[in-house]
């Protein structure tokens, strides 16, 4: 006996309406007959006829009204198809920009809030848990792509990131108004650290938002193209923080900088969160998932549907050892890496280091569209895997390169008088490993009065002098070798007297620095960065259906981004600390990359020309019959 299926006239009229006035937005033909689970379609009792006919009657109606809205779009003409798709680019593009300008104030100023926000006493350890906190923002990116990534793929694209850049220019602002250590105690670190986690939160969702928005407008031929402008943000972003903090540090003296102007970053966020979010309010959603939400299509249980049914499962964890984790690498040694290492290793002023990397920054942006458009003729794969490639086997011999072109009297010190600690402190390799993990992870503990060794450590890290560590003799004194003087123990008068008597520059000289020459390898890492991140938007996009795209490309990319990237700066500082090698930190940047390479190479495949217009009618349909 079949049994009826009972349907409100108010919703009933609802859907109808919606179907027949195309209001792609709203429509939710969800009747119980139209889109049955495999358990449902398994145990489904027979129809009543006369609901069934309605149920085609609007399922008619449904298809004309979108077929009315895709031919909508269809009937534009050239010109006003391309003005939509500038003004897509335009407004996504810009309002991410703004959104890593507020995320990479902090890792810009990380060496000047060592001092501000953190217990004082161990300057290296200030430091090093200054990019902890830098670090701790990126590593809830990930858990911010579930989160809204899963808002992303149930409600919409549109509205999923404009929440995420109120979230994240809130965040940045309240920075500005932060009290420091000083005046709040340990306060200070809680709050700036919960304000990084909201931070990494919001951008967590942007991402994946944003390219996906820009990829399902896209032409199929240009994807890759359209996308990379997304790719251009996080570096523009960048660039615009380095340009306002130098404009600040300029135009105030230093000690108008270190007492009020170092707010003056974080608060004009505020202006440029009003502009992005009336720029964001005006956008509307995407066509191919308007289209999948009105015909009912919309996934349920996108976090299941990504991570714990195959294939998506098996793509998502490609995406990340294959492609984003040697992404990420490359992207932070390139920007990031390069800033600290001409700041901190290398001991150039910040208004040089600045300057140097800005106009890489300049000269290598057009890059990511050269790449992203090439990627469209010649596929993803070749280009991202090339970068990987190159990058491991060419950061060391870039980065001597920098030591020599940036200070060279420090070069000359090095080759002339190297420094060598003998210590009991390390017995081997499993000691060099265990210290570096402290180094990392216990930063707010004081330097142990016990361990002059590590004393020693420190104070030649801060003093840009790097030293080889050698095992002593058990119950041996610490013996510091400079060259042919040799010290016992740790005097940090002494050893300062040692270092400068051996010609270790406390500051690099800018007279005596080739500019030309360090432009050139800041370049070639910009280049690198180019190739593995401009075409990678189109290539996660083409890798997962739209029912389930902003979660699950948005979950790889910020592991690898926000992980293996984001925790960079700190493992090479640890690593660096450790053993006194100025390049020993740069084997994790080339082994991830290599790993990417290898695993990319053999698992990873291209996907250009996918039509994601007809993943919408078939990808989650077919894990469901």
């Amino acid at each position: 006996m079949s049994r009826s299926i009972k349907v409100s006239d108010s919703s009933l009229c609802r859907v109808c309406l919606d179907l027949i006035t195309a209001n792609l937005d709203t429509a939710q033909p969800c009747l119980p007959w139209r889109y049955p689970s495999q358990k449902d379609s398994r145990e489904r009792p027979a129809r009543n006829p006369s609901v069934h006919v309605l149920g085609q009657a609007l399922k008619s109606v449904s298809q004309n009204s979108m077929s009315t809205f895709v031919s909508s779009q269809a009937t534009l003409s050239s010109s006003e198809l391309r003005a939509q798709h500038r003004r897509v680019i335009f407004a996504s593009s810009l309002g991410t920009v703004f959104e890593w300008y507020d995320f990479y104030l902090y890792g810009t100023l990380a060496s000047f809030f060592a001092g501000l926000f953190f217990p004082p006493g161990n300057d290296v350890a200030a430091y090093l848990a200054s990019l902890a906190t830098f670090g701790a923002g990126f590593g809830v990116r990930p858990f911010g792509a579930i989160v809204f990534g899963r808002i992303g793929d149930i409600v919409g694209r549109k509205y999923t990131f404009l929440i995420t850049i109120i979230v994240m220019g809130l965040a940045t602002a309240l920075v500005g108004v932060l009290p420091t250590y000083s005046q709040i105690g340990i306060w200070a670190p809680i709050i700036l650290v919960t304000l990084r986690l909201a931070q990494g939160l919001a951008l967590g969702g942007e991402y994946g938002g944003a390219a996906t928005y820009v990829a399902e407008h896209a032409p199929i031929k240009k994807r890759g193209f359209f996308t990379s402008w997304i790719q251009t943000t996080a570096t523009l972003g960048f660039f615009v923080s380095l340009a306002v903090i130098l404009a600040c540090r300029n135009g105030l003296s230093e000690a108008q900088f270190k007492e009020w102007g170092w707010r003056i970053p974080f608060l004009v966020s505020v202006i440029l969160l009003g502009v992005s979010v009336y720029i964001r309010l005006r956008l509307q959603e995407t066509p191919i998932f308007a289209e999948m939400k009105a015909q009912g299509r919309v996934s349920k249980r996108p976090l299941s549907d990504s991570f714990f049914k195959l294939p998506n499962a098996k793509y998502v964890w490609i995406a990340l050892l294959g492609a984003t984790a040697g992404q990420g690498v490359v992207w932070y040694t390139g920007q990031f890496y390069a800033l600290f290492y001409l700041q901190n290793v290398l001991k150039v002023d910040y208004q040089h280091s600045y300057t140097l990397i800005a106009i890489a920054l300049f000269v290598g942006t057009p890059f990511f569209l050269v790449f992203g458009s090439l990627s469209d003729r010649i596929g993803r794969k070749k280009i991202m895997m090339a970068a990987c490639l190159l990058a491991a086997l060419t950061y060391i011999p870039l980065f001597k390169g920098l030591t020599y072109l940036a200070n060279p009297v420090l070069s000359e010190a090095i080759s002339r008088a190297p420094v060598v600690l003998y210590t009991s402190e390390f017995q081997g390799f499993g000691d060099k490993f265990v210290s570096t993990l402290s180094d990392a992870f216990q930063q707010y503990k004081p330097a142990p009065s016990a361990v002059p060794s590590y004393k020693a450590r420190q104070f030649l890290t801060k003093r840009g002098v790097p030293f080889e560590v050698r095992a002593a003799k058990p119950d041996a004194p610490l013996t510091i070798q400079i060259g042919e003087k040799s010290l016992t123990g740790f005097d940090d008068k002494a050893l300062e007297g040692a270092v400068a008597s051996a010609g270790y520059p406390k500051a690099a000289d800018p007279s005596k620095m080739n500019y030309a020459g360090i432009l050139a390898i800041l370049i070639v890492l910009m280049i690198y960065v180019t190739m593995v991140y401009g075409p990678i938007a189109a290539f996660l996009v083409e890798l997962f259906p739209t029912q389930i795209r902003y979660t699950s490309m948005s979950f790889p990319y910020h592991i690898g981004n926000g992980w293996f990237g984001g925790f960079l700066p700190l493992i090479v500082a640890s690593i660096t600390a450790a053993t006194g090698n100025f390049y020993a930190g740069l084997w994790y940047p080339i082994g991830v990359a290599l790993m990417t390479f290898i695993i990319g190479s053999l698992f990873t495949r291209d996907n250009i020309g996918r039509d994601l217009r007809h993943e919408t009618r078939s990808a989650l349909q077919g894990s469901r019959s």
